[in-house]
């Protein structure tokens, strides 16, 4: 395949890949409920550099469902338009970049009887434009942190709730 970048040697022309996974004390259907259902309410909550969240197309999140971000990266303002790919109900939901090449994909993992799920997030930066490729060591670090903060703050996020919910549950007369 003609590649340009390469013989330009202008740098790697690989996906820059950043994967993390955890495990959330909650059941597979509450955490898909959270992630996919809910995407548009709770995406900015575990994601803090997303500063704008909309939904374009009307109705639930579904496959084909688009929407648009405004984040804040380091300092740097960016703005796409996603669509969700791969919406598996308790198993997977994917949204890919359609004014970037990104991929977000969160698999979920049942554990045991419906207390513990096992969450696999990745991001995928497809394509590294040029003039970022003298730092593609930092967008790779940078991408390997984001992923392990996301897993991190859903598991923190969902727990918490949990944790709030079953209080109040026993709290009450």
């Amino acid at each position: 395949m003609f590649n340009l970048g390469s013989m330009l040697n202008l740098g790697s022309t690989e996906p820059v890949i950043g994967r993390a996974q955890t495990i959330i004390e909650c059941s597979i259907e509450e955490l898909f409920q959270y992630l996919a259902d809910g995407l548009f309410e709770n995406y900015p909550k575990w994601s803090p550099e997303v500063k704008e969240l909309e939904q374009i197309t009307p109705g639930p999140v579904k496959l084909g469902t688009e929407g648009r971000q405004v984040r804040i990266d380091l300092g740097r303002r960016t703005e796409s338009r996603f669509k969700i790919s791969n919406y598996e109900p308790s198993v997977r939901l994917t949204f890919i970049g359609v004014s970037d090449p990104f991929r977000c994909t969160y698999e979920l993992q049942n554990l045991d009887s419906k207390n513990s799920t096992k969450l696999t997030f990745s991001f995928e930066l497809l394509e590294i434009l040029a003039i970022m490729r003298p730092f593609e060591g930092l967008v790779r670090g940078a991408i390997k942190d984001g992923a392990e903060r996301t897993v991190q703050n859903i598991k923190h996020l969902i727990e918490a709730e949990k944790s709030i919910k079953t209080s109040a549950h026993q709290e009450s007369p």
